[in-house]
């Protein structure tokens, strides 16, 4: 089950690249397997606009607790959403750690399905 400190982490990584911060977006993890051009060059590519996901896309956030592990981790595909298409085919793909009341977000990848 997510919970709602998750859901407020993810959101508020989605919502740097909406506002085009990739930079930020990549100093705000923890490690990240892209660079802030990196994000920007799969977006761009994709040719649409990004756009704050309605409240509802997180409710069913796609988060798999990931077993074995001491720290509570996740694996987080977060939604995407754009202008042109709503609900876009883009995957951003996260590893979420939970560090007492907060999460650390990993950037693991962010391409078309």
């Amino acid at each position: 089950m997510v919970n709602d400190q998750l859901e407020h982490a993810v959101r508020s990584f989605v919502n740097l690249l909406v506002e085009l911060n990739y930079s930020d977006a990549v100093s705000h993890c923890s490690d990240s397997r892209l660079s802030g051009e990196d994000l920007e060059k799969v977006i761009r590519d994709y040719g649409r606009t990004l756009i704050e996901p309605p409240a509802h896309a997180y409710k069913d956030l796609d988060a798999i607790a990931v077993t074995g592990v001491a720290i509570a981790t996740w694996s987080v595909v977060a939604p995407l959403w754009t202008s042109e298409e709503g609900l876009s085919d883009l995957s951003l793909e996260l590893t979420a750690r939970q560090n007492e009341n907060t999460w650390i977000i990993q950037l693991d990848d962010l391409h078309v399905l």
